[in-house]
């Protein structure tokens, strides 16, 4: 569906994190900004240095812009069911349309574990009416030197002397910065090129390339199958969740972009382009319950590979299932609205996040349950998983949201090494797999039980953080999802309402915890987390509050860009967006609280 005409706005020389868009091919992925800007893209692929980064530094960091010359208003939409953006930029003259797409190979399966990419951007630029004068712009970040090649140009990047770029147009360019004269009905196709092949020179088939990209999207959301509330929502979630998936490797990355601020001016500003098993894990879960399992069996071969290279879980990973860069901050931008520093690589891939272990088993849980048995080589590797959870889960570690201070005994870390020892339990009864059911049972049985005992505060009549006290976490609220703790038990009943109560950030926004009650090692604050009320949806709706679950997931749908994009977090103040985007989590929570309230609505109806 077509977005509204607006105006373009700018707050200190940048445009609001809402207006933008994604496009992908399973390798990398580009932010398309509403003015006709790319000042995001990063290759040759997700976790590569940036070749443009002009959304972290306005001045230095680079883009590739496509902008008529007296630009006024503009729109964006997706073609239905694809990730091939659409830009209208209206001029006093004209108005030219400009179609972005990452092209991939002609008759490509986006189930399959494989590269579909061309290693191309395309940028495809109509005069729909009018005339109009047309820059064309291209800066990556540290310069380039060019020379010619046939009728296109070939960049080498001063930044990535390793990067072999090409640039082609449908009509001769005068260099990275040129001007056309168009009207209407006149177009231009220009493709960056970044693989040897497009050192060859052939014509560019625009529409071909669309076509074939446009067709392999839909066959892959064909395979969508949800019935509930917020339809286009969900599906626009299933593509965005499809466009942070590495198709080659199978690892699933949080957040296509590095340092976008939780708080404008702050500090907490972080790299998500990597793979963090609990992102990805709940990433292939949500693409499950829509119909979609191929991710999930990519992404635990993919994991447990990477498992066995250290012999035990890291936090998060590189698209490769090595560790990530060394986190560093980078002086040379000054970050998004002058919010610094920028960092490459991130810390906590050294922490110790115990709920890693059952991220992985439940992922391989719900891919077993209806797709497949399992191999003696894979449970022989989740069974020392489960065993790992079953003798760490009483020792501290840095939590869910990975904090950089000493370990403390997190309840969701907890909670999800029972979900490890339960979920082992379920595959070996099913599958008649050896293993220590006995001591795998009992073990989960004391989870709970430290849970329910020294997790409760009767002074704040709710669970707690961490077992023996502590502040409230809004991470508490997955215990029913997790099936740790019911929904409906009293004790869960009293969480969420103190979280709602203690944690809430008006209009059904919760934060994920109060600084001055669960310190995190930081300064400064961060915005309300979206997905903690997607889990508060759930509580609500499993506690039979449907219509008020309802109520709240549509609110939190309509926090969208007209695009179907959600950040990770919202400033409560101004409904602006924060932190990377888009996020993972955010739409995990879409696709998940939608197929909840979806068959509890069902049941209501029928009952």
């Amino acid at each position: 569906m077509k977005s509204k005409w607006g105006p373009l706005g700018q707050t200190d020389g940048y445009l609001p994190l809402e207006d933008y868009g994604l496009i992908g091919d399973g390798t990398t992925v580009a932010l398309v900004g509403r003015d006709g800007s790319i000042p995001w893209l990063c290759l040759p692929r997700f976790d590569s240095p940036p070749l443009f980064c002009g959304i972290l530094d306005t001045h230095h960091g680079g883009a590739f812009t496509i902008q008529p010359d007296g630009l006024s208003e503009a729109r964006h939409y997706y073609e239905p069911d694809t990730a091939i953006l659409v830009t209208e930029l209206r001029a006093k003259t004209g108005v030219v349309r400009l179609t972005d797409a990452m092209p991939v190979r002609s008759g490509a399966d986006l189930t399959e574990d494989v590269a579909a990419g061309r290693h191309e951007l395309l940028r495809y630029a109509q005069v729909i009416s009018g005339h109009v004068r047309l820059h064309i712009r291209l800066e990556p970040r540290g310069g380039a030197k060019i020379e010619r090649r046939g009728d296109g140009l070939r960049l080498r990047c001063l930044e990535q002397e390793d990067l072999d770029l090409q640039l082609r147009a449908g009509v001769p360019l005068q260099g990275l910065d040129s001007t056309l004269d168009l009207k209407a009905g006149e177009r231009v196709p220009i493709i960056l090129g970044w693989s040897a092949g497009h050192h060859h020179h052939h014509p560019i088939e625009a529409e071909d390339l669309l076509s074939a990209t446009r067709d392999a999207w839909r066959r892959w959301t064909a395979h969508i199958d949800y019935d509930g509330p917020q339809t286009e929502a969900v599906r626009r979630s299933a593509v965005t969740l499809k466009l942070l998936d590495h198709f080659d490797s199978g690892a699933i990355i949080a957040a296509p972009t590095s340092s976008l601020p939780e708080e404008i001016g702050g500090v907490r500003n972080w790299d998500y382009r990597y793979a963090w098993i609990r992102d990805a894990a709940l990433s292939v879960y949500a693409l499950l319950r829509v119909g979609l399992p191929q991710e999930a069996a990519g992404f635990l071969g993919w994991v447990l590979d990477a498992v066995e290279k250290d012999g035990r879980p890291r936090v998060l990973y590189d698209i490769d299932g090595d560790g990530p860069l060394k986190e560093t901050e980078d002086q040379r931008l000054e970050g998004y609205r002058r919010s610094a520093p920028v960092r490459w690589g991130n810390g906590a891939a050294e922490q110790r996040q115990h709920d890693v272990f059952g991220e992985i088993v439940d992922c391989a849980y719900q891919w077993t349950r209806h797709h497949g048995g399992v191999s003696e080589a894979l449970w022989e590797k989740l069974r020392r998983l489960i065993d790992a959870a079953g003798q760490e889960w009483h020792e501290p570690d840095q939590g869910i949201w990975e904090v950089r201070t000493s370990g403390r005994r997190f309840t969701y870390s907890t909670a999800l090494c029972h979900v490890a020892l339960d979920r082992g339990v379920r595959i070996a009864e099913r599958f008649g797999l050896p293993c220590d059911l006995s001591r795998w049972k009992t073990e989960a049985d004391r989870i709970v039980r430290a849970i329910t005992d020294e997790a409760w505060s009767p002074q704040l009549k709710s669970f707690t953080e961490h077992l023996g006290g502590g502040g409230l976490d809004a991470s508490l609220l997955a215990l029913p999802i997790r099936r740790v703790i019911p929904a409906d038990h009293p004790r869960m009943i009293a969480t969420t309402e103190a979280v709602v109560h203690h944690l809430g950030a008006g209009k059904g926004l919760l934060y994920r915890y109060r600084l001055e009650d669960s310190p995190d090692g930081l300064t400064g604050h961060e915005g309300a987390f979206l997905l903690c009320s997607f889990w508060l949806v759930d509580n609500w709706a499993k506690q039979g509050r449907i219509d008020e679950a309802l109520e709240l997931y549509e609110s939190l749908c309509a926090r969208a860009n007209p695009l179907g994009l959600l950040p990770e977090q919202i400033d409560p103040s101004s409904g602006a967006f924060l932190g990377n985007y888009p996020q993972a989590f955010s739409h995990i929570g879409v696709i998940a609280s939608g197929v909840i309230l979806g068959r509890l609505c069902r049941a209501r109806k029928t009952s």
